[in-house]
């Protein structure tokens, strides 16, 4: 296995000291994260499966960029497991952009949510939206889990760690 240099890891953010500030603090904190580990990842590995799962990095971002946009932007993703893969045709860069452009879209509606019981203003006909405490949870519980999964798998491809 190559040996890339050690990235400094970035230590927890400084956040204000109110609930909202605190929970998309460390959300952002966590998105820039992930997308770091996918970001100049290589080819043909950041798409290979580096455990019996199937899981691969590019896969992880996919993934999340499907759970942001259906828990903020109100998409309906009617199958899971497939999110979880990127296409063939997208590149590392493509993949990441896209990952990058549906948390700005995200932290748009976001910045218009002042109270975090109230719903996330989105539009899904039969299905409530969670409230935006829910949301942001379950967004850092989600982008957690998977940035840890993607630091396991890119120091599997190029031995590279940190954030």
């Amino acid at each position: 296995m190559p040996t890339t240099p050690r990235r400094v890891d970035a230590p927890p953010p400084r956040t204000g000291n109110s609930e909202v500030e605190t929970l998309r603090g460390f959300l952002d904190y966590l998105r820039t994260s992930i997308a770091a580990k996918v970001d100049g990842a290589p080819e043909p590995q950041v798409r290979t499966a580096a455990v019996p799962s199937g899981t691969n990095l590019l896969g992880l971002l996919a993934h999340l960029t499907a759970v942001e946009r259906a828990i903020f932007l109100g998409e309906n993703i009617t199958d899971w497991q497939a999110t979880f893969r990127a296409s063939p045709t997208d590149s590392v860069a493509e993949v990441v952009a896209r990952y990058q452009e549906v948390v700005e879209r995200a932290n748009e509606v976001l910045d218009g949510c002042a109270d975090l019981g109230a719903s996330v203003p989105r539009s899904r006909p039969g299905h409530p939206a969670p409230s935006v405490r829910w949301a942001l949870a379950h967004m850092i519980e989600e982008t957690g889990r998977h940035a840890g999964h993607a630091d396991i798998l890119r120091e599997l491809i190029d031995g590279a760690t940190g954030r």
